[in-house]
């Protein structure tokens, strides 16, 4: 069983920034991928970007690529979401899940989910 939290959500203006972090609970943390989703109102959870359990690989999606950075700690058991030039389309809130499959972007493959952290992006 690994549990989640995340934090680091807030209101910024856009072109600001924010950093999401997420901690899990338990020993194997480096075992798994982990993946940061988000889901703004009304609309599915989509998939941000992933991260290895080593952290020497990572994907992002294409409206994130270049703005939006994954990486990890895995002494501290901690992932991280740097997120900068943030734009109102960025509003969601926030999730981060731990998988065993590979650099995988589906949500059905993450077992494990943190509660969220809202991200709000005024213009």
């Amino acid at each position: 069983q690994v549990q989640l939290v995340e934090s680091g959500g807030g209101l910024v203006q856009a072109g600001g920034s924010l950093r999401l972090s997420c901690t899990a609970s338990g020993r194997t943390f480096m075992r798994y991928d982990m993946g940061w989703f988000r889901q703004a109102p009304g609309k599915e959870r989509e998939f941000v970007a992933v991260i290895s359990g080593s952290g020497g690989n990572t994907y992002y999606e294409e409206s994130v690529q270049g703005r939006f950075t994954v990486s990890r700690d895995n002494a501290k058991n901690t992932v991280y979401l740097q997120m900068n030039s943030l734009t109102p389309e960025d509003t969601a809130v926030y999730y981060c899940a731990a998988s065993t499959a590979t650099m995988t972007r589906k949500t059905e493959d993450y077992r494990y989910w943190g509660q969220g952290t809202q991200v709000t992006v005024s213009s």
